[in-house]
């Protein structure tokens, strides 16, 4: 089960992204696979012990480095791109989680990003990014 930490700036977003997307595990039948909970993000250090993954609004972006700073983070954070974010599929969203966890787990890198997407807020993906691109080990970095 992967317990994903759902953060927009007051708690208000990501509290109705975060019941469309228990609406849509229920329906999935992903029950077993993956958790939910929404938290505004000046108080998400509060609960990292208990999550897996950290999955940020776009918005937050400014925001993380002070986040990363001032608290020790020892679990993904990884910011959804703009267009992701709008749509809410816990389908994309779950495959995107699967690859962050992995990208953290082989290179520390925190926040997480995939290859040639350093910036969210420029991505038109709404797609996961192995839909997109394919397997993120495949794809070539640009300089």
């Amino acid at each position: 089960m992967i317990r994903i930490l759902l953060c927009c700036g007051g708690g208000f977003s990501s509290s109705a992204m975060a019941k469309l997307m228990q609406d849509e595990i229920i329906a999935n039948h992903m029950e077993d696979e993956v958790s939910v909970e929404y938290y505004p993000f000046t108080l998400a250090y509060r609960v990292l012990d208990q999550k897996d993954v950290i999955v940020c609004c776009p918005h937050l972006r400014p925001e993380i480095p002070v986040f990363m700073k001032e608290h020790d983070v020892k679990i993904p954070l990884y910011i959804l791109p703009t267009r992701m974010y709008g749509m809410m599929k816990i389908s994309e969203i779950y495959e995107d989680v699967l690859d962050v966890l992995q990208i953290y787990k082989e290179t520390g890198m925190n926040p997480v990003h995939f290859p040639n997407e350093p910036n969210p807020l420029t991505l038109k993906r709404y797609l996961s990014y192995r839909k997109t691109y394919g397997d993120y080990h495949n794809v070539e970095v640009k300089k």
